[in-house]
């Protein structure tokens, strides 16, 4: 059982925790009445004060239970927090403001990636940190946001944004803010964030932290990023300092601090990690609110070294991650095997610091007579699994006296005894931490797992996978590669691009690069890359992407859109602006476009795939690039006509025409008039292309947006076999 039974025989409330000093049933009973918790419960449910290691059965004042929050855990955590209730000295006096620095009301809108930022040529964009991305004195994201804002966080009219927002401005105008839609206010852009708080962003220091985890996680921001409401900010007063932050960094990262903020806040239930059931403390989420932390009790000591060097440990750490050994160097087999080597002994260090500081906290609260924690800078790495809270669980487990997936989940090895090869001296601190814990009840509660820093991570192989796939796919994006040798856009199929990669200097490194991607040994270029660029493509036309209940709602986008150019040409006003639904994912044709795109149809993929036009002698996908404009994307579906008709029914080139008459009203409202570069009035050129393809395929242009694919087979696809097939290429 999670929560303690309670009932009011006369003036008093009386509490009965199963959990008790421990933790709940060592496993699953067989008779669930002769369950060890539930024998204890019956047992003892009429004699207050008692305690084992299964149950704790207190009497509280009814005047104890007037207010929130209760602290009804049982064992030593009303002294715990009675000792806390006690500090004055709270964090509010020590802060400007926590809280949440931005909400933009409409993240698909507004998020992407760098890559995206890249291609669609907006410049103004900064990293977007989620909770989810803060973790363990870091804050790392790979998402970045639109930022419409200049260094002062005042409003930008900035280059391409109708390119990208104005296909968005009605859902966009219709945001709300503090209840009312955005259009209705006349101080605020429909293009800017629901809500910015410019002041928790200016100045160079600020301290993030997860609104909803399993544990706490407090990083310092240096600048530069923008952080979501699911990562709020602490910011202190102007002026402060680096070393300020750092100070109170250390002591909100504490386990004393986790106690503290779980006793508090609001715990979200049994979901447990993944969207399973938490059957264990330490895999609750709780949600950790500025409200709250604003009451958080400072001790009067420092552990300011101590989080210096742990803040300059994650740092070091940060540097030899995947993707930033990237960033200087080729990708090998060496660069990634020294990296994993460096970034084990950094995170050692940062385990066994976080340790100390979690020892150096209980001293400053009292809750041991001396300060057991050892010098700053003076300890020896340790793994998982070999902290002194892990070894007294591994020894309670070996006895059966406990189960747990907390060694499995954090892929640590439990051990009973204190590692022989750590120096004597950190042996014996050890040694003393581990005879506290047996005997002294705050400690025993303050070093569980559901309080100490769990330091879990994605595997090594899976984030250099990752970061090979994004350095891979960043290259094959190279513009140059995507044009003819006149200039103009050239789609090619993924055989083509995968001779490139042989001889093309933009895409050197390219090949070893895949090999060391790749999960099947000598595979060749070719295959990894149809393996690679399977899920990085999304269909150019809306019939090939979106099922007929996508293309219902693609139908009133278009409506829209429609409207929104009589608009602009003052015919209507935007009252008359139908708002057009949002997709879900079942309204895609593979989960993967859905990812791509969202619920606002976003092209956020980093090529557009042309099925079936890659002619009957290549069986790999025909690929053409995202960042290409409206125009080009017209040219290259012409240029995939031309190449085509001489080979192939014009039956079968009916859906690159509706691909063309798709952009048109695209091409006309950003591409009319003479183009400087080439001369030509691209939305004459292939408004005139569109009705002598249509002729020649046989279909009336206001009948191409009925085209619709054969259903699917359920035979072997010829691309899939060819994804198999070794590449005599390479």
């Amino acid at each position: 059982m999670t929560h303690p039974l309670r009932w009011a025989p006369g003036s008093n409330q009386r509490t009965l925790n199963p959990e008790g000093p421990v933790q709940g049933e060592p496993g699953a009973p067989e008779d669930p009445a002769q369950g060890l918790v539930w024998r204890s419960i019956v047992e003892h449910i009429d004699t207050p004060g008692y305690e084992d290691k299964w149950v704790t059965v207190l009497e509280y004042p009814r005047g104890v239970l007037s207010t929130h929050p209760w602290s009804l855990q049982g064992g030593s955590a009303p002294q715990i927090s009675k000792r806390l209730s006690q500090i004055a000295r709270l964090l509010e006096r020590r802060v400007e403001q926590i809280g949440f620095s931005a909400i933009t009301a409409e993240d698909d809108a507004f998020f992407a990636d760098n890559a995206f930022m890249r291609r669609k040529g907006i410049e103004c964009s900064r990293t977007m940190v989620e909770g989810i991305d803060v973790r363990d004195f870091q804050a790392w994201s790979d998402t970045a946001t639109v930022f419409p804002y200049d260094t002062n966080f005042v409003h930008l009219d900035f280059d391409r944004r109708d390119l990208h927002f104005w296909p968005l401005r009605r859902v966009m105008q219709l945001r709300k803010r503090f209840g009312r839609p955005v259009e209705e206010l006349q101080s605020h852009y429909w293009w800017e964030f629901g809500e910015l708080y410019p002041a928790k962003l200016r100045g160079q220091f600020r301290i993030a932290f997860a609104f909803v985890a399993t544990h706490n996680h407090f990083v310092l921001d240096r600048g530069g990023k923008v952080f979501k409401q699911s990562a709020p900010v602490i910011k202190l007063p102007e002026g402060a300092s680096e070393d300020e932050h750092l100070e109170l960094l250390g002591v909100l990262n504490s386990s004393t601090a986790c106690f503290w903020l779980k006793q508090n806040s609001h715990d979200k239930g049994n979901g447990g990690i993944g969207g399973g059931i938490a059957s264990e403390a330490w895999e609750r989420f709780f949600e950790y609110t500025g409200t709250t932390l604003k009451d958080f009790p400072l001790p009067a000591g420092s552990v300011l070294e101590r989080a210096r060097r742990v803040d300059q440990l994650a740092q070091e750490l940060a540097a030899v991650e995947p993707a930033a050994l990237l960033e200087g160097s080729s990708p090998s087999a060496e660069l990634f095997a020294r990296g994993e080597a460096e970034w084990e002994r950094i995170r050692g260090l940062m385990i066994a610091e976080q340790e100390e500081l979690d020892w150096q906290v209980y001293h400053l609260y009292g809750f041991t007579d001396s300060d057991l924690s050892l010098p700053v800078g003076e300890v020896p790495g340790i793994a998982l699994g070999e902290r002194a809270f892990e070894i007294h669980l591994a020894r309670r487990v070996q006895a059966g006296e406990a189960e747990t997936a907390w060694f499995d989940r954090h892929r640590s090895t439990p051990v009973t005894e204190i590692p022989a090869h750590l120096p004597a001296g950190y042996r014996d601190a050890v040694q003393r931490r581990l005879d506290l814990i047996a005997k002294d009840r705050s400690l025993e509660l303050l070093e569980r797992p559901e309080y100490k820093r769990r330091w879990s991570s994605v595997p090594w192989a899976d984030r250099v996978r990752s970061a090979l796939e994004s350095w891979i796919l960043d290259r094959l994006e190279t513009p140059e590669l995507w044009k003819d040798p006149n200039g103009y856009p050239q789609p090619q199929s993924i055989r083509h691009l995968a001779a490139k990669v042989e001889t093309a200097p933009q895409l050197a490194g390219v090949a070893e690069a895949l090999e060391l991607w790749s999960s099947k040994r000598q595979a060749g270029v070719l295959t990894n890359l149809v393996a690679l660029l399977q899920d990085e493509a999304v269909p150019y036309l809306a019939a090939l992407r979106l099922k007929d209940s996508g293309l219902r709602k693609f139908a009133e986008w278009q409506v829209t859109w429609d409207a929104q150019r009589a608009e602009d040409r003052g015919e209507i006003t935007t009252a008359q602006v139908p708002v057009p639904p949002k997709y879900t994912s079942a309204d895609f044709r593979k989960a993967s476009y859905w990812q791509a795109r969202g619920k606002l149809d976003v092209p956020k993929e980093r090529f557009i795939s042309y099925p079936g036009a890659s002619g009957p002698d290549d069986p790999t996908t025909m690929l053409g690039w995202a960042g290409w404009d409206h125009a080009e994307q017209g040219i290259a579906l012409v240029s995939l006509y031309d190449d085509r008709k001489d080979d192939t029914d014009p039956a079968q080139l009916v859906p690159l025409v509706a691909g063309l008459a798709e952009l048109m009203p695209w091409i006309r409202q950003w591409h009319s008039g003479m183009d400087a570069h080439s001369g030509i009035d691209w939305a004459d050129y292939l408004a005139g292309q569109l009705t002598s393809l249509a002729e020649r395929s046989g279909v009336a242009i206001a009948d191409l947006s009925a085209w619709r694919p054969a259903p699917a087979t359920r035979g072997r696809k010829r691309v899939a076999a060819a994804a198999t097939t070794p590449d005599k290429e390479s």
